[in-house]
């Protein structure tokens, strides 16, 4: 039986808890991803799948239910532990870039792993072979603004594993690309992933893309189900 990276158990959020305008968010949400597994969610807008990343990378906590993160709960920790976690154990992918203006490319991905205690030379060398293998160690003294849109999200990506975590979670990665920049940059997403034996939750409102992952999960009027 494969290892279980993420597991949701039960899990609920209600925003404005107790006001008459209470949105209840997620309701009794059950989720795994094993390990080396690549899992889709899609949602319409407005359903909560942020929410719901949020909560499975930490940086948001449930009103009832169980988050475990290999094997381990972490629902009740405090929060420097939830960060030492989250630091070294997922990374996250958004929609836009986020990489730091004034750095280079390589600059972006050296940074968090130097937060995480790694030598300058050796973060270096893996963020230089991080760029080589999403095709772009040309560009690696450049900075965001000097690269297209396409090739800032290639960074992103690599900035996302640089600290080699075990879980990766993406917020609608390529949904800020054109059709054919987008179908060409979530290959190469696909390619790190598959690379490195990484297990994915990653959110998309592109069905064909949702297509090339191992499974659906649908999340809609906070309730989840297989498939679309």
């Amino acid at each position: 039986m494969s290892e279980v990276v993420l597991a949701l158990q039960g899990v609920e959020k209600t925003y404005n808890r107790g006001k008459p305008n209470a949105v209840q968010v997620l309701q009794g949400v059950d989720l795994t991803v094993a390990r080396g597994e690549v899992v889709a969610l899609v949602a319409p807008s407005g359903a909560g799948k942020s929410t719901l990343l949020h909560i499975a990378g930490l940086l948001d906590t449930p009103d009832a239910g169980s988050v475990r993160i290999g094997g381990a709960e972490m629902v009740g920790l405090s929060d420097r532990r939830r960060t030492a976690v989250r630091r070294a154990d997922v990374g996250f992918i958004y929609q836009f870039h986020h990489l730091l203006p004034e750095f280079s490319a390589l600059e972006n991905i050296v940074l968090p792993q130097l937060a995480n205690g790694v030598p300058r030379d050796e973060a270096r060398s893996c963020a230089y072979d991080l760029l080589t293998r999403v095709g772009i160690a040309a560009r690696a003294d450049h900075r965001p603004a000097a690269l297209s849109g396409g090739e800032q999200q290639r960074v992103a990506f690599c900035r996302a594993l640089a600290n080699a975590p075990r879980l990766l979670l993406a917020d609608e990665p390529t949904g800020n690309l054109d059709p054919a920049t987008s179908d060409q940059v979530f290959g190469t997403l696909m390619e790190l992933v598959r690379g490195t034996g990484l297990s994915a939750l990653i959110a998309t409102h592109n069905l064909d893309l949702a297509a090339r992952m191992d499974r659906v999960l649908r999340l809609d009027k906070g309730h989840l189900a297989e498939g679309l």
